[in-house]
Order: structure tokens, then C-alpha cells, then sequence
């Protein structure tokens, strides 16, 4: 089932993307709400009755009409917190080889993730960014879970049974911001939390079921082959899968959920894909060929991404008319 979240006439709604229209749940079923948040926290039931509707309008045994003039927002659109983690090594070791640092050892030890602005989250459309988010302005490739149960000190073995469903992310980057703000040992802060995008719609595990492969040696939890790719204007520059996970959703949460709750609307990214982001191309270009273009985001870019089954997500990235600079404002 792929659920969304829309809006019109100015009401954000819950609907399901079937065959390429999307219907009200409300609509078909009273007892379900209208807004994803309120929907996430009924839990259970609410998940079946959806599915009920689902399945009615695909073979046909309810007559439901399709929304007709609607704006798709991100699945969850207010998200109760927002956490990224740092799943791929491939990218982690690419990343740190490229700055000619060792592999951090404590990678294989345990998952992490931070905490990123869970009010910046937007859909499809336009990504509007200030001027110094122009400095090295960056995309990044991922997948991410989003929680449909509460709870507290999970097993990996059982988090699992807590994902309500999967979507693309892509976790907008502001490199010179990070990267300064990063050696004081704090962050990421002003370099991550102006944009993260999710969507175009929340894809239930269920539908996943025949992408499933093992987990990693040593590892627990769901994984899935999923193809993930990103173009930039067209161009294709990246290329990575979800496979590649090296820790997975399960033992994520089970780290975010140790001495604290996780709740339904949670938002819980994967980290970046291996060649999932242009720090990660350009570094590797440079050192290959020191003569190499880098690349970052310029305003009216087009970054579409992809993941098998889950869809693929576009936006325009738009430049604010604004001289307002936090970098200028550096004292001596």
C-alpha cells in the first residue's frame, strides 16, 4: 500500500496512490482520519482498515473517485522528530579515504545517527535556499522508515514490527556551513536543518516482501534490494542499493529507542548511499584526476531520485532573493 499525503482546498488529506490516482481514505472508510499523524497513532487497526480500502479499489469492489486537483506534500508532513543515521560504509569510507583520514573503527561497532530539524521537512516541488546554502550546496541519497508504534528499549530482533513504511529521502546539505560549524565538534546544524525531503508517498513493508535478502554477517533486522539512483538535470550520478545497508533499520532503532520513546510520525533516515552525494563524487573525482569538476547544486537545478518500489521524488532548487549571510556575520 503506498499511502500520501496531499492537499486540497487548503486541507491536508490522507489518501492511497493506486494505479497512478490517488483516493481519499476518509472518504471510503469515516473511522479513518484525514491527516497522516492522527492516522500513524491509531496504529494497527487503522493500518488494516487502510488496507481494506486498498485492496477494494484495486480489484474493484469499491467504487472510489479519484482526487482530481491536489498538491503532493511529503508523507509526513509534520513529523514528530526527524533522526539521520549513518548506515552505508561504502559512503563513510569513501568519504574519510577522500580527506586522506583512516576508516573510523568504531563504524562496525555500533550504529548512530543525529537529530535534524523535523520542521524542515518537505515533499516534491521547490526547495527554496538562502544564499550561503549556494556554498557547496549538496544532495543526499537515501532511504528512510518512518515509525507507526510507540516504543522503548526495542530489540533489533522485534523493531522491525514498529516500521509503518518506507520512503525516499533526500537530506539537503550545505557543505561550507557543516564543515565550519563541524570542527568546533558540534552538529550538523545550520549546514542540515533548511530542507529535508521525503516522498512521494509512505510505502508499507508488506509491499517490500519480494526485494527481502539477508541482513548483513553479524547484523539483524529487514533488509531489501532496492535499487536507488539520483540525476541532476537529467544526468545520472548516483548509483547504489539498499542492500548495502551495513546496519540495518532494526538495529537503528533499536539504538534510537534505548532509554527513550519512539513514536508514531518518527522519521528515521538511512545516511547516505555510497556515491549518494556530491562531497562524496567530487572527492573521489580529485583524487583520481586532479583536474577534475566538481559539482554542486546551482539555483534551478532539477534532483530526481529514485528507489525500486518506492517511487521517484523531484524537486527544483530555487534561490532566495536575499543578501542576508550568516557567513558574514564570522567575527575576527
Amino acid at each position: 500500500m503506498k499511502l500520501v499525503s496531499y492537499k486540497t482546498e487548503d486541507a491536508e488529506k490522507l489518501g492511497v496512490f493506486v494505479r497512478g490516482h490517488i483516493f481519499n481514505l476518509h472518504s471510503e472508510d469515516k473511522l479513518i482520519p484525514n491527516t497522516m499523524n492522527e492516522f500513524l497513532w491509531g496504529g494497527e487497526e487503522l493500518m488494516e482498515r487502510a488496507h481494506a480500502v486498498n485492496n477494494g479499489i484495486k480489484d474493484g469492489s469499491i467504487e472510489a473517485r479519484e482526487e482530481v486537483f491536489f498538491e503532493i506534500l511529503a508523507p509526513v508532513p509534520h513529523p514528530t522528530s526527524c533522526r539521520d543515521g549513518y548506515a552505508f560504509r561504502q559512503h563513510v569510507a569513501a568519504a574519510r579515504r577522500n580527506r586522506g583520514v583512516e576508516m573510523i573503527k568504531e563504524f562496525d561497532q555500533y550504529p548512530i545517527f543525529y537529530f535534524t530539524n523535523h520542521n524542515a521537512i518537505q515533499g516534491p516541488g521547490e526547495i527554496h535556499c538562502m544564499p550561503d546554502h549556494f556554498e557547496k550546496l549538496d544532495f543526499e541519497l537515501e532511504i528512510a522508515a518512518v515509525i507507526g508504534k510507540k516504543g522503548r528499549n526495542i530489540r533489533a530482533a522485534e523493531a522491525d514490527e514498529y516500521i509503518a513504511g518506507y520512503c525516499i529521502m533526500n537530506d539537503m546539505s550545505a557543505r561550507t556551513l557543516q564543515m565550519e560549524e563541524m570542527l568546533l565538534n558540534l552538529g550538523p546544524a545550520k549546514g542540515k536543518d533548511f530542507s529535508t525531503v521525503i516522498g512521494p508517498w509512505l510505502v508499507t513493508p508488506d509491499e517490500l516482501a519480494e526485494y527481502m535478502v539477508p541482513a548483513k554477517d553479524h547484523h539483524v533486522g529487514n533488509n531489501y534490494k532496492l535499487n536507488m539512483k539520483c540525476w541532476v538535470n537529467g544526468v545520472e550520478v548516483s548509483d547504489g542499493n539498499v542492500a548495502d545497508m551495513d546496519w540495518t533499520f532494526a538495529e537503528i532503532i533499536e539504538r534510537c529507542a534505548y532509554g527513550a520513546d519512539i513514536l508514531p510520525g518518527d522519521v528515521i533516515g538511512s545516511g547516505t548511499v555510497g556515491t549518494g552525494c556530491f562531497l562524496e563524487l567530487n572527492g573521489t573525482g580529485l583524487l583520481n584526476d586532479k583536474s577534475y569538476q566538481t559539482q554542486w547544486l546551482k539555483d534551478g537545478d532539477v534532483v530526481e531520485m529514485e528507489i525500486t518500489a518506492l517511487g521517484r521524488l523531484s524537486n527544483t532548487i530555487i534561490k532566495e532573493n536575499s543578501d542576508l549571510s550568516i557567513l558574514k556575520l564570522k567575527k575576527m
